[in-house]
């Protein structure tokens, strides 16, 4: 199967650029992005509580979530494919208030996060899963930034290179998976 890139795009990410991206769009994604999952997450939200600032800017930014492997020798990071971004919903619209433009992972957002989406011009991705090798194999570098105590859980700063992504839900709130279920109940 041949997947065709829609658009080449370049982090930190534009408004102008997600106000182009439309649900189903295949991308290819370069720069920085960064990981964290349900943990990082809640000590990032803590923290914006508390009225501290976050370990990295996060305006314009995307939030990969995984909790990559350990690498192997030569390499720079192990497997590192998309982890359930469910779990992630009680605090992905307060990020994304404070400027988080795109997040990677798998699966269905609820309710909150898509209207977040919506109102501040945020994008979800969704990324291959059951492809991590292959996925590990375009990021270039990696960095732990953050809370290093919770080891695979902590944020890391990667940089990217041709990191293949979908767009599941964008900017108007139209969501990938919710299309595909309907064109199916259509047949």
């Amino acid at each position: 199967m041949v997947i065709k890139i829609r658009y080449v795009i370049n982090t930190p990410l534009e408004k102008d650029i997600i106000c182009q991206l439309k649900s189903g769009d295949e991308v290819s994604i370069n720069g920085i992005i960064y990981t964290a999952r349900d943990a990082a997450h809640k000590r990032m939200v803590a923290l914006i509580n508390e009225g501290k600032d976050l370990p990295f800017n996060i305006k314009g930014q995307i939030i990969y979530y995984v909790g990559p492997c350990p690498a192997k020798p030569g390499k720079i990071i192990g497997s590192a494919g998309p982890t359930t971004s469910g779990r992630m919903d009680a605090y992905a619209p307060l990020l994304i208030e404070m400027g988080l433009a795109g997040m990677i992972g798998k699966g269905q957002r609820n309710k909150d996060v898509i209207d977040a989406i919506m109102k501040y011009k945020a994008v979800y991705f969704g990324a291959i899963g059951g492809a991590a090798a292959l996925i590990a194999n375009k990021i270039i570098s990696e960095e732990i930034i953050a809370f290093p105590d919770l080891g695979t859980e902590a944020i890391r700063k990667l940089v990217v290179k041709d990191f293949p992504a979908t767009v599941i839900i964008d900017h108007y709130g139209n969501n990938l998976y919710d299309i595909g279920r309907e064109k199916f109940r259509r047949i």
